[in-house]
């Protein structure tokens, strides 16, 4: 699968160091009222893995997310993405760091009175001086990147399958090039085999884009099949970070619950299958 055509983001990019972690979380504190739910958390991604993000219902999994792309202020804490200390990046950081990741989030976000082709060329619209003759191009590119078909950018996504309109809130995500592709339970919702093609397409696109990824998924199969490193969130922090297969030696009750469950057991089983 080859790269598509560039987006020409502003040179204020060039302000993102090219070195070091893609994402680091150190001594994360969020809280509801009397309600802690990060309690100094740490998590660093590396650049170019695929890392998938677990815990059970309640342990801030979409918190974390919310807080690191910036649609939450933590109480306390440090996060640093690309480099950039994000409480204190000034506004022409942030808006580079902002042009520098996708967000799919669970249900697609998509615009409802806009076709697929038009939710995916509003990005672009909004953070590049290209034509809209050049966006529209860009759009129907961006598209296909992610196998839907050249007619799909003429629908409106309630005309559009689950796994469709997953597809399309992806070709946003990569409107303009990002590097890094934050998706929140990507497979919630499909079927087995469209579950399946969707970690392929996430895999492939992370291998030719050079991307890297942080997916929050509660999906063991896909844990197992894509995925370089799990952080598993439990007890308010990341409590293990590790490949999935070592995850399965821990000692940690909930860890073991889940990795070493009737489901678990599957999916490690099939991912041997299709190794």
């Amino acid at each position: 699968m080859s790269g598509p055509a560039h987006t020409q983001p502003s040179a204020d990019d060039d302000l993102l160091e090219g070195e070091g972690p893609a994402i680091e979380v150190q001594g994360l504190v969020n809280a509801f009222g009397d309600h802690l739910v990060h309690d100094h958390l740490d998590l660093t991604v590396r650049r170019g893995e695929i890392m998938g993000v677990v815990g059970g219902s309640g342990a801030g999994k979409s918190v974390l997310l919310n807080s690191i792309i910036g649609l939450r202020r933590p109480q306390a804490g440090t996060i640093r993405v690309l480099g950039q200390d994000l409480q204190h990046a000034s506004r022409k950081r942030w808006d580079a760091i902002n042009r520098s990741w996708g967000v799919l989030f669970q249900q697609g976000a998509l615009f409802s009175n806009l076709t697929v082709r038009e939710n995916v060329a509003a990005p672009m619209l909004e953070h590049t001086e290209l034509s809209k003759r050049q966006v529209h191009e860009l759009a129907d590119l961006k598209i296909a990147l992610v196998g839907l078909r050249p007619d799909a950018g003429a629908l409106k996504p309630a005309e559009l399958s689950g796994g469709m309109r997953k597809r399309a809130g992806l070709a946003r995500a990569l409107a303009l090039d990002p590097e890094l592709l934050f998706l929140d339970e990507p497979t919630a919702g499909l079927d087995p085999i469209g579950a399946s093609a969707f970690d392929e397409l996430i895999r492939d696109l992370s291998e030719s884009l050079d991307l890297t990824v942080f997916m929050i998924t509660h999906d063991l199969d896909t844990l197992y099949a894509i995925t370089n490193r799990v952080a598993v969130i439990a007890d308010k922090k990341v409590v293990a970070t590790a490949p999935v297969h070592e995850l399965e030696k821990s000692d940690h009750p909930w860890i073991r619950e889940y990795f070493l469950g009737p489901r678990g057991r599957a999916a490690a089983a099939g991912a041997g299958t299709n190794a």
